[in-house]
C-alpha cells in the first residue's frame, strides 16, 4: 500500500492530500529511510518515523487497512514503538502544543 495513503487510513492525516504533502516535506523515515515519495510502499513489519508536533512517533506496521474506518480500528494497525530517544523540538515552555484539549494550530492569547 502507498505510505500516503495508509497515513489517511490510520487517521495520522486529516486528508490523503496532507499526507502527500507530508511525504514530500522529507522528514519522514520509513525502515530508517529518509522518504519524498508518496508511493512508496509499506509492507507488515515496516517501521514508519513521524515527525508530529513538538515531538516523533515510532510505529510498527502490524496490518495494512482496507479502508479508512474508525480510529479504533485504524489503531490495530500499528504499534508504538518507544520513541524516548526521539525528539522533533524541544518543548516550550511559552506554548506547549502537546497540552490537553490544545489544538496544534491554536494561537498563544496575547495579553492587551
Amino acid at each position: 500500500m502507498r505510505i500516503d495513503k495508509f497515513l489517511w487510513f490510520t487517521r495520522f492525516a486529516g486528508s490523503r492530500s496532507l499526507a502527500q504533502d507530508w511525504v514530500s516535506a522529507g522528514h519522514m523515515r520509513l525502515n530508517g529511510r529518509r522518504i519524498e515519495r508518496c508511493s512508496a510502499a509499506v509492507k507488515l513489519g515496516d517501521v514508519l518515523v513521524l515527525p508530529m508536533r513538538s515531538r516523533v512517533t515510532v510505529i510498527e506496521v502490524l496490518e495494512i487497512p482496507a479502508r479508512r474506518g474508525p480510529a479504533t480500528e485504524a489503531a490495530t494497525c500499528y504499534r508504538l514503538l518507544d520513541s524516548a530517544n526521539y525528539s522533533a523540538a524541544p518543548p516550550s515552555s511559552e506554548w506547549p502544543l502537546d497540552a490537553p484539549g490544545e489544538s496544534p494550530l491554536a494561537r498563544p492569547e496575547l495579553d492587551t
